[in-house]
C-alpha cells in the first residue's frame, strides 16, 4: 500500500530517507536477482510443501521484537488490532500491509485467504479486522493514489470471495476446517460495510469527506466490474437480495405516522444520490417482479425503516416503468386484504406506497386523486358500501387527519368515497373533521386548483398562482383534444367559487389579441359558447383587450418622437465598423482585427440597449416567425449596420486574397452576432432572404451566403430556432433555418435560391478546402445542397447529361465577387467541381426522388421559369430517365414504376397535409393541394398509371393480382393507421383532409381503380372492390358523407367503373345485379348515395349501358329507379303505390325526397304513412333522425332544423299511433343483423354518438302511455339520458366534433343544460309510474355510469329494490 509508511524501520529507508511500501520492498528484492522461471517454480513448490507440512498457520509471518507485540503473527496482529491500536499509525500500516500480504499469498495460490482467516479462533475479531481494513482500502481507492489499481483488485477479490462463500447454498465442506466459519465471516463483513454506509448516510455524511469516499467506493462494489465472474452466479443474486433486506430493515426508528407526515421529503429527487445509485445497481441484478415481491415479503414479516422503504418505492417507479403495474397490482391486493378482514397494516402500507409513487408524477404513476377516486368513488370500490367496511375506512381516514398534508385532505373532500344515503353521516363527520383541520392550517378548500401536482416541493400554492397553472394546463389539453377539458366543465358546476373567483380571472387577463386567433382565444370562445363565462365578465375582458391594443401604438410613437437617444451608440458602432473595413485591405493591420472586433461587440451591445448582465444570459431557443418577422427600429438599424459591414468586408477581403487566405476575421465577426444579438440577426435575415431575396444585389447575396456558412461553423454553440409551420415541430439548427428561408416557387425565387446556394457552397469549398467532407457537410444544411441540385437539373438542361472525368472543373471564387457575376457559369462550374461531386456521394445530401417531388410540388406554373412544354419535358426526364432507373439506395426506384407511383402519391399527400400547400393570406381557400402546381404532378401520375396498366398481364386486372387489391389502397391504409385516432377536433380535421385528398386522387385515376377491370362469376366482389368498400365503411362514411350519402363525384365514379367492368364480362346484367346485391350487406352507403344522386346519375348510366347492350337496365339498378319513383309518387297528390323491396332503400329514397319538399307541405304528405308497412316506418324514422342531426351539424345543410324536427315528429306520431316499436333504433349493435349492421354502415359514427340529443329533442312528442306500455322504454330512456350527460361533460353539447365543428342548438333547446334538465325531470316523474318489470336490466346501466346523476340512480335503485311483483323476472322484449 504505497501511501502507508513504516516509521522507525531501517529496512524501510530508501534514498533520501524515504520509507518504502511493502510492494516496493518486494519489487526491490526481485531486482537483485536475475529472474529464473525454473527457480521461481521450485521456490513456489517448496513454499507450498513447507506450509502444508507446517499446519500452524498462526506462526506464519513470525517476526521478533516487532512493536507493539513481541511475537508478530497473523492471529496476534488481528487480536492487537483494536480501536486503540488502529489509531496508531504504525499498527494501521502493519495491518494494511498484512492485508496486502494475505491477498498476495491468496492470488499466488500459496495459502488461500479462507485458510488464513479460518485459522483464527475468534471469527468476530476477524470480521472487525477485515471491516476496518476494507474501509481503509475503499478510502485509498477513492484518493487515486499510485497503487490504486492494486487496491481495487484486492477489494474485488475479497468481495468476490465473500459473496461466493457467504451466500452459497451449501458450504464447501473441507477436511481441515470447520465449514461454518467462513460463511459467517463473509456475511458479517459485508453486513458491517453496508450498515456503516447506511448509518453514514443517515447521519448526513459530508461531501468528499473520508467517510463519503468510503461509502461511494463500497457502493461501487455492486457494479459488474467489481463482482467480475461471480456476477452470473446464484450467490450474487442472494447477496443482492440480502442487501435489499438490510437496507429496508436496518434501524427501524420511524413509525407509520412519521412516514405519513414526512414522505414528501423522501422522493427520488430528494434521496441521497449515493443511495439512489445503490438502488439502481440492485435493479440490474434483480427483476422487477423479484424486487416488488421482496419488498412485499419484507413489509409483511419485519419491522422496516420507512424512509428507505418509500425512497425505494420512488426509485422503482422512476427507474423501472414495468414495476409500475406490479405496484398497482400489489396495492390492489393489499386493499382487498385490508377490507376483507379490516387489516390496518395492509391499509397503511397501501396508502403510503400509492402516495409515494404518485409523488414522482404522472409519467411514473397515476395521481393520488385519480387512485382515490378509482378506489372509493363508485359502487365497485374496495369499501363495497357495507357498514363494516365504511366504518373501517372512515376510522382510518379520521386517524390520519392530524398527520395529513392539506393536499390529501383536499382530495378526500373534493372526491369523497361513494356512500349510501343511510350511512351519509359517516362521510359528513369525516368531511367536517377534515375541514376543521384545514382551517387550523389556514388552507381554504376552494384554493385547490383543477390540476394539482402532489410532487411539488411546496405544500400549498397560492390560489392565483395555481389558477395560472390551471389555465395553461387547460389550454394545452384543449389544443390536443379540441374540446373543453372535462376538469374545467366539472369545476364550472361543482367548484364554481374557485372557477369564477380564480380560474376565469386568470384566463381572461387582458392582452393584445393576435391577428390570427391562438389556442387561448379559441378556448375562451368555446367556453363562451358553452355559457361558461358570465356575459358581464366577457364584455369587460373584450373592452380591456381593446384598450391594450392602443397602448403599444402610443408607446411606439413615443420612441419615434425621441430618436436622438439611440443616435450616439449607433454612430459609435458605425465608426467602429468603418475602422474594421479600412483594415481589411491593409495587410499590416491584420494583427489588430481581433481588437477591433472586440470594440464592435461592445458598441453593438450599447446600440441594442442590452445591459452588461444580459451578455451572460443564455438563449435556449429562438422564436422566429417566418411569415411575419418584426424588429424594433433600434434593432433594425443596428443589425443592418452589421450585415452591410460583413458584406462589404467580404468583398474587400476577396479583392486581396481568396477565402482560404483571409484569416479569421469572418469567424470573429460572426461571433459578435452570436450572443444576445442573434435573434435580431436571424429575424433580419428572414426578412431579407425570405421576403426580399430577389431584390438583393450580388454583394449582398455573397456576403449573406458566407455568413450562413460561418453560422454553420458555430452550429454546436448556437441555440435552435423555432419557426413554426411549415417547418417541423422540433427546433431547427441554424444551418437548417436557411433551408426554410429559401423558397422555390416562382421564377424570381428560383433564380435567387440558385445564387444563394451557389455562393454558399462555393464559399465553403474554398474556405475549408483542407477540411474533410464531414466537416463541410456540417457547415451547410443538406437541404441547401439538395435545392442546388434541384435547381441545376431544372434550369440547365446541360447538367442532365452524365459527367465524364474530363468535365471535372477547378473551382474559383474570383468570378463571383466581380460586378458582372455570371451565375450560370458559376453554378455549372460548381456542379462539375471534383470535391462537390465527391460530396454528393454522401447519402444525406444526395437529391432523391422524394426530395425532388417535394420541391417540384411547390412550383407555381403560372410564375415558373420554365414554359409548359419545358416543364413537361423536365418532368419526363426526371421521372423516366433519372429517378426511375436509379437504385433505391441512391434515392431512385430500381426501375419499378409502381414504386415510383407509390412515392409520388405519398409526396402528394404529405404536401397536402403540410401548411406549405396553402397560401397564408386570410382569404386563401382550401383547394386541391393549395396551388395549380399540383396539376402537373397529377398529370404525371395519370401517365404512370396508364403505363402500369399497359404493363400488366391482360389476364390480371391493372394494379392488382387475383389475391391482392390496388396498391393505392395499401398506401391509404398505411397512412390512415399512422394518423392520430379519436374524435378530437385536430385529429378529425387532419383525417378529413387526408380523406379528401384520397378522394381527389381516386377521381383523377381511371374508375377501374375502385372496382377492377373485369369481374368473374365465381368471385364477383374483387379484392379491389373489397378495399374500396372498406374505405367507405371505415373512413368515408364518417368524413366524406352527409346525411347518409357520399358525394356525387365519387358515387358516379364508382358506378361508371362498375358498368365498365361488368360490360366486359359474359353476362353484364347478371354481374351488375350480383355486385349491387352484395352492396346491400357489404356497403349499403353506396346504394343510398346512388338514390340521392339518381336524377343526375341515371342518364349517364343509361347511356353507358345502351351503348353496349340493348337490354333493359339490370334489375338492381331498376330497383333504384323504382325506389325514386315510389318516393316521387308518395309526395304527389295522387294515390301512392306500395313501397318496393328492399324496404330500407324505399325509406332512404323517401327521406331524400322529403328533404326537397317545402316545409308547409311536409305534414300533409306524411299522413299517407298510415298505410305503409311497419318496416318502412322504422327505417324512415331512423333516416329522419339522421337528417335532424345533419341539419344541426352541417353548415350548408339543405334542410332547416325546424323542418327536420317536424318530419321526425310526424313519423314518430305515426309509429305511436300504430303501436310500432321504434326503441331498437337507439340501441343498435353490429350483432343485430336486421337493423344494426345495415344502419350502422349508413350513418356516420358522429351521428350515432349524438342519438341521445334526438331522443330527448322529441320528448314533447312521446305518447303518454308509451313508457308504461313498452317494457324496454325506461331502459332506453335511462341509457339515452346517461349518454347525454356524458356528452355534456365531455363538451360535445357546445362544440360538436368534425366534420363541421358547429355548435349544436337543438330546436327549442338553445341551452343544452335545459335539455338535460327536462330529460332529468321526465325520468324522475316516469320512474314511479313504470312497472317493476321495467327495472330488470337497470343494474347493468348503473354499474358504469351510475355516478353521472346520483339522484336519478338512487331513484332507480330504490324502485328496483322494492318488493318484486309477479312479472319482475320476465325478460323484457324490445320488439
Amino acid at each position: 500500500m504505497s501511501d502507508l509508511r513504516v516509521p522507525n524501520s531501517a529496512s524501510g529507508q530508501g534514498p533520501g530517507g524515504r520509507r518504502r511500501s511493502w510492494a516496493e520492498l518486494l519489487a526491490g528484492r526481485l531486482k537483485r536477482q536475475k529472474y529464473n522461471p525454473e527457480r521461481a517454480q521450485k521456490l513456489k513448490d517448496s513454499a507450498v510443501r513447507l506450509l502444508r507440512s507446517h499446519q500452524d498457520l498462526n506462526a506464519l509471518l513470525l517476526e521478533v521484537e516487532g512493536p507493539p507485540c513481541k511475537q508478530l503473527s497473523l492471529s496476534k496482529l488481528i487480536d492487537c488490532d483494536g480501536s486503540e491500536a488502529y489509531a496508531n499509525h504504525s499498527s494501521s500500516f502493519i495491518n494494511s500491509l498484512l492485508l496486502e500480504v494475505v491477498w498476495h499469498l491468496h492470488v499466488q495460490g500459496i495459502v488461500s485467504l479462507q485458510e488464513l482467516l479460518e485459522s483464527h479462533p475468534n471469527m468476530h475479531a476477524v470480521g472487525a479486522w477485515l471491516f476496518r481494513n476494507l474501509c481503509c482500502l475503499c478510502e485509498q481507492i477513492e484518493t487515486s493514489c499510485q497503487h490504486a489499481d492494486v487496491a481495487r483488485a484486492m477489494l474485488s477479490d475479497f468481495v468476490q470471495m465473500f459473496v461466493l462463500r457467504g451466500f452459497q447454498k451449501n458450504s464447501d465442506l473441507r477436511r481441515t476446517v470447520e465449514p461454518e466459519k467462513m460463511p459467517q465471516v463473509a456475511v458479517d463483513v459485508l453486513q458491517r460495510m453496508l450498515i456503516f454506509a447506511l448509518d453514514a448516510l443517515a447521519a448526513g455524511v459530508q461531501e468528499e469527506s473520508s467517510t463519503h469516499k468510503t461509502v461511494r467506493c463500497w457502493f461501487g462494489v455492486f457494479s459488474g466490474h467489481m463482482l467480475g465472474s461471480v456476477i452470473s452466479t446464484d450467490s450474487t443474486k442472494r447477496f443482492f437480495s440480502h442487501t435489499l433486506t438490510q437496507i429496508l430493515t436496518h434501524s427501524p426508528l420511524l413509525k407509520a405516522s412519521d412516514a405519513v407526515q414526512m414522505q414528501r421529503e423522501w422522493s427520488f429527487a430528494r434521496t441521497h444520490p449515493l443511495l439512489t445509485t445503490l438502488y439502481r445497481r440492485l435493479f440490474v441484478m434483480l427483476s422487477p417482479e423479484e424486487l416488488v415481491g421482496h419488498l412485499q415479503e419484507v413489509l409483511e414479516t419485519q419491522e422496516v425503516h420507512w424512509q428507505r422503504v418509500l425512497s425505494f418505492v420512488s426509485a422503482l417507479v422512476v427507474c423501472l416503468p414495468e414495476a409500475q403495474q406490479l405496484l398497482e397490482d400489489w396495492v390492489a391486493r393489499l386493499m382487498a386484504q385490508a377490507f376483507e378482514s379490516c387489516q390496518l397494516d395492509s391499509m397503511v402500507t397501501a396508502f403510503l406506497v400509492v402516495r409515494q409513487a404518485a409523488l414522482e408524477g404522472p409519467s411514473a404513476f397515476q395521481s393520488y386523486a385519480d387512485w382515490f377516486k378509482a378506489s372509493f368513488g363508485s359502487t365497485r370500490g374496495y369499501h363495497g358500501c357495507s357498514k363494516k367496511t365504511l366504518v373501517f375506512l372512515f376510522t382510518f381516514l379520521s386517524d390520519l387527519v392530524p398527520f395529513e398534508s392539506p393536499r390529501y385532505l383536499q382530495v378526500h373532500i373534493l372526491h369523497p368515497p361513494l356512500v349510501p344515503s343511510k350511512y351519509r353521516s359517516l362521510l359528513t363527520d369525516y368531511i367536517s373533521l377534515a375541514k376543521t383541520r384545514l382551517a387550523d392550517l389556514k388552507v381554504s378548500i376552494e384554493s385547490m386548483g383543477l390540476y394539482e401536482d402532489l410532487s411539488s416541493a411546496g405544500d400549498i400554492t397560492e390560489p392565483h398562482s395555481q389558477a395560472l397553472q390551471d389555465v395553461e394546463k387547460a389550454i394545452m389539453v384543449f389544443e390536443h383534444t379540441g374540446k373543453i377539458p372535462v376538469t374545467v366543465m366539472e369545476a364550472s358546476i361543482f367548484r364554481r367559487p374557485y372557477y369564477v373567483s380564480h380560474f376565469l380571472p386568470a384566463l381572461l387577463t387582458p392582452r393584445v389579441l393576435p391577428k390570427v386567433p391562438d389556442s387561448r382565444v379559441a378556448f375562451i370562445e368555446s367556453l363562451k359558447r358553452a355559457d361558461k363565462i358570465p356575459p358581464s365578465l366577457y364584455s369587460t375582458y373584450c373592452q380591456a383587450c381593446s384598450a391594450a391594443e392602443e397602448k403599444p401604438e402610443d408607446a411606439a410613437l413615443g420612441v419615434r418622437a425621441e430618436p436622438s437617444s439611440a443616435e450616439e451608440p449607433l454612430e459609435q458602432l458605425t465608426a467602429a465598423l468603418g475602422e474594421l473595413r479600412a483594415s481589411m485591405t491593409d495587410p499590416s493591420q491584420h494583427d489588430v482585427l481581433s481588437a477591433q472586433v472586440a470594440v464592435i461587440s461592445e458598441r453593438l451591445r450599447a446600440a441594442l440597449g442590452h445591459n452588461e448582465d444580459d451578455s451572460s444570459a443564455e438563449i435556449s431557443k429562438i422564436q422566429l416567425s417566418i411569415h411575419a418577422p418584426r424588429l424594433e427600429p433600434r434593432e433594425h438599424m443596428a443589425v443592418d449596420l452589421l450585415l452591410t459591414s460583413f458584406c462589404q468586408n467580404l468583398m474587400a477581403a476577396s479583392s486581396v486574397a481568396p477565402p482560404e487566405r483571409q484569416g479569421l476575421w469572418a469567424t470573429l465577426f460572426m461571433r459578435t452576432m452570436c450572443g444576445r444579438a442573434l435573434p435580431a440577426v436571424l429575424t433580419r435575415l428572414c426578412q431579407l432572404l425570405h421576403h426580399q431575396g430577389p431584390s438583393l444585389s450580388a454583394p449582398h447575396v455573397l456576403g449573406l451566403a458566407a455568413l450562413a456558412v460561418h453560422l454553420g461553423e458555430s452550429r454546436s454553440a448556437l441555440p435552435e430556432v423555432d419557426v413554426g409551420p411549415p417547418a417541423p415541430d422540433a427546433g431547427l439548427p441554424v444551418p437548417a433555418l436557411f433551408d426554410s428561408l429559401l423558397t422555390c416557387r416562382t421564377r424570381d425565387s428560383l433564380l435567387f435560391c440558385l445564387k444563394f446556394c451557389t455562393a454558399a457552397i462555393s464559399y465553403s469549398l474554398c474556405k475549408f478546402s483542407s477540411q474533410s467532407r464531414d466537416i463541410l457537410r456540417s457547415y451547410l444544411s443538406p437541404g441547401l445542397i439538395k435545392k442546388f441540385q434541384f435547381l441545376v437539373f431544372r434550369l440547365f438542361s446541360e447538367a442532365r447529361q452524365p459527367l465524364s472525368q474530363e468535365d471535372a472543373a477547378r473551382l474559383s471564387w474570383r468570378p463571383l465577387y466581380l460586378p458582372s457575376a455570371d451565375w450560370q457559369r458559376a453554378a455549372l462550374s460548381l456542379w462539375t467541381h471534383r470535391t462537390f461531386r465527391e460530396l454528393l456521394k454522401e447519402e444525406d445530401v444526395h437529391l432523391t426522388y422524394q426530395d425532388w417531388l417535394h420541391l417540384e410540388l411547390e412550383i407555381q406554373p403560372e410564375a415558373d421559369a420554365l414554359s409548359d412544354t419545358e416543364r413537361q419535358d423536365f418532368h419526363q426526364w426526371a421521372i423516366y430517365e433519372h429517378f426511375l432507373p436509379e437504385s433505391s439506395a441512391s434515392g431512385g426506384c430500381d426501375g419499378d414504376l409502381e414504386a415510383a407511383c407509390t412515392i409520388l402519391v405519398n409526396a402528394l399527400m404529405d404536401f397536402h397535409q403540410s401548411s406549405r400547400s396553402y397560401d397564408h393570406s386570410e382569404n386563401s381557400d382550401l383547394v386541391f393541394g393549395g396551388r395549380t402546381g399540383n396539376e402537373n404532378i397529377i398529370s404525371r401520375l395519370q401517365e404512370m398509371a396508364a403505363e402500369l396498366e399497359l404493363q400488366q398481364d391482360p389476364s390480371v386486372p391493372f394494379g392488382h393480382t387475383p389475391s391482392q387489391g390496388h396498391f393505392l389502397f395499401g398506401i391509404f391504409c398505411r397512412r390512415l393507421q399512422a394518423l392520430t385516432s379519436g374524435w378530437s377536433v385536430a385529429a378529425s380535421l387532419q383525417r378529413q383532409r387526408e380523406l379528401l385528398m384520397y378522394k381527389r386522387i381516386l377521381l383523377r385515376l381511371p374508375s377501374s381503380v375502385l372496382c377492377g377491370s373485369t369481374f368473374q362469376a365465381e368471385q364477383p366482389i374483387t379484392a379491389r372492390c373489397k378495399q374500396f368498400f372498406h374505405l367507405v365503411n371505415s373512413e368515408m362514411r364518417n368524413f366524406c358523407s352527409h346525411g347518409g350519402a357520399l358525394t356525387q363525384d365519387i358515387t358516379a365514379h364508382f358506378f361508371r367503373g362498375l358498368l365498365n367492368a361488368c360490360l366486359r364480362s359474359r353476362d353484364p346484367s347478371l354481374m351488375v345485379d350480383c355486385i349491387l346485391a352484395k352492396c346491400q350487406t357489404k356497403c349499403p352507403l353506396i346504394l343510398t348515395s346512388a338514390l340521392l344522386w339518381w336524377p343526375s346519375l341515371e342518364p349517364v348510366l343509361l347511356c353507358q349501358w345502351r351503348r353496349h347492350c340493348q337490354s333493359p337496365l339490370p334489375r338492381e339498378l331498376q330497383k333504384l329507379q323504382e325506389g325514386r319513383q315510389f318516393a316521387s309518387d308518395f309526395l304527389s297528390p295522387d294515390a301512392a303505390s306500395p313501397a318496393p323491396n328492399p324496404t330500407w332503400l324505399s325509406a332512404a329514397a323517401l327521406h331524400f325526397a322529403i328533404q326537397q319538399v317545402r316545409e308547409e307541405n311536409v305534414r300533409k304528405q306524411l299522413t299517407k304513412l298510415d298505410c305503409e308497412r311497419e318496416e318502412l316506418l322504422v327505417f324512415l324514422f331512423f333516416f329522419s333522425l339522421m337528417g335532424l342531426l345533419s341539419s344541426h351539424l352541417t353548415s350548408n345543410s339543405a334542410t332547416d332544423p325546424s323542418k327536420a324536427l317536424d318530419v321526425c315528429a310526424a313519423v314518430l306520431e305515426c309509429l305511436e299511433k300504430r303501436k310500432i316499436s321504434w326503441l331498437a333504433l337507439f340501441q343498435l349493435t353490429e350483432s343485430d343483423l336486421r337493423l344494426g349492421r345495415l344502419l350502422l354502415r349508413v350513418a356516420p359514427d358522429q351521428h350515432t354518438r349524438l342519438l341521445p340529443f334526438t331522443f330527448y329533442s322529441l320528448l314533447s312528442y312521446f305518447h303518454e302511455d308509451a313508457a308504461i306500455r313498452e317494457e324496454a322504454f325506461l331502459h332506453v330512456a335511462v341509457d339515452m339520458y346517461l349518454k347525454l350527460v356524458q356528452l355534456f361533460v365531455a363538451g360535445d353539447t357546445s362544440t360538436v366534433s368534425p366534420p363541421a365543428g358547429r355548435s349544436l342548438e337543438l330546436q327549442g333547446q338553445r341551452n343544452p343544460v335545459e335539455l338535460i334538465t327536462k330529460a332529468r325531470l321526465f325520468l324522475l316523474q316516469l320512474i314511479p309510474r313504470c312497472p317493476k318489470k321495467s327495472f330488470s336490466r337497470m343494474a347493468e346501466l348503473l354499474a358504469d355510469r351510475g355516478d353521472c346523476d346520483p339522484e336519478v340512480s338512487t331513484a332507480l335503485r330504490s324502485r328496483q329494490q322494492a318488493a318484486p311483483d309477479a312479472d319482475l323476472h320476465q325478460e323484457p322484449h324490445l320488439f
